[in-house]
């Protein structure tokens, strides 16, 4: 079984010539593959329409990703990455970080392929022999751990309402933003993501973000 592996890491900027020009085309690699896995999942979603959206053939696309879990394992990094660019992870500033989550809502609402993305691979990711498996295992529980000390901190200030723990607060968060992803998806002129997210938060706390 295919396992999501370790993506090459960062590379440095301001490379210049063919440096610059094989970073370019990762990029877009990783556009293209973003909308292919969003449209038609892992499974279905193939090597050969992500290399042709860029222009290129199959082997060419394997120049620059190894195999099909390489690329996922690549394409899952960049959005994580683009995650950890606007929520904080410092454990100091709880407010910072439901505020971080907030303006995470609103990004997503600007980036339709990223939130379907997550959801397509999500769903499909709950069979353990799909690739991204563990990747989402691991990532709900350190997503679900962070949330669980910044209300934890909360708490020892008095900003979470009596009667809500910090496990059972940080669980119906993820929920919602999950849920809340899903139904943007269905009908995006339904609601407002990141408002409605603001909401929920605020029913947690005795201030209010907005």
């Amino acid at each position: 079984m295919d396992t999501v592996e370790e993506a090459p890491g960062p590379r440095r900027n301001r490379r210049r010539g063919p440096y610059a020009k094989t970073e370019q085309k990762r990029r877009e690699i990783l556009d293209s593959a973003l909308e292919v896995f969003a449209k038609s999942g892992y499974r279905a979603g193939s090597l050969r329409e992500v290399a042709e959206r860029v222009g290129m053939s199959e082997a060419g696309l394997l120049h620059h990703f190894p195999n099909k879990s390489a690329l996922l394992s690549a394409v899952l990094r960049r959005r994580d990455e683009h995650t950890m660019s606007i929520v904080p992870v410092e454990d100091d500033d709880p407010v910072a970080a439901l505020k971080g989550l907030v303006e995470l809502a609103a990004y997503n609402a600007s980036r339709p392929g990223v939130v379907e993305l997550y959801c397509v691979l999500s769903a499909e990711a709950t069979t353990p022999d799909h690739p991204a498996h563990s990747y989402f295992v691991e990532r709900y529980a350190w997503v679900r751990k962070r949330l669980s000390r910044t209300f934890q901190l909360l708490q020892q200030q008095g900003s979470l309402h009596p009667g809500v723990s910090p496990e059972s607060a940080a669980r119906s968060t993820i929920a919602v933003m999950d849920g809340l992803q899903l139904q943007w998806l269905l009908d995006r002129d339904s609601l407002d993501m990141a408002e409605e997210f603001r909401r929920h938060l605020d029913s947690l706390v005795t201030f209010e973000l907005g």
